[in-house]
């Protein structure tokens, strides 16, 4: 059962990844906007279900690997960074490449804390 909950996490996670990330790279379509908007959205959901968990909040395995492993684990996107990443410097747009990788880190960490910290506030 635990490979069907991971699974269908997953196939949500990608779909709405994949509608996510193209309505927003349609609204900016010469930066990979869609791309980073998902990994902070992903990074902030984590920080806030894993502090959770942290936090004391009960919550059974199935759910747990259905939000993390499976849809938080198909939503956030890794490997797309890297290549839109590699694609903006391979294209000589170097501002874009330095900011794309700043932005995608920096604020994916940001939203890993902003996570944390509204499970603290919401647990006061």
């Amino acid at each position: 059962m635990q490979i069907l909950y991971i699974g269908i996490g997953g196939f949500l996670g990608a779909v709405f990844r994949f509608f996510t990330a193209k309505f927003i790279n349609n609204l900016f379509p010469s930066f990979p906007l869609g791309t980073l908007f998902v990994n902070v959205a992903g990074s902030f959901i984590l920080g806030f279900v894993v502090y959770s968990f942290l936090g004391g909040k009960q919550i059974s395995p199935e759910l747990r690997d259905f939000i993390i492993i499976g849809f938080i684990g198909a939503f956030t996107t890794m490997s797309t960074f890297a290549y839109e990443s590699f694609r903006l410097y391979e294209l000589s747009q170097f501002l874009f490449f330095g900011l794309n990788l700043f932005l995608n880190v920096f604020l994916s960490l940001a939203a890993v804390f902003a996570g944390k910290e509204l499970f603290l506030i919401l647990n006061k």
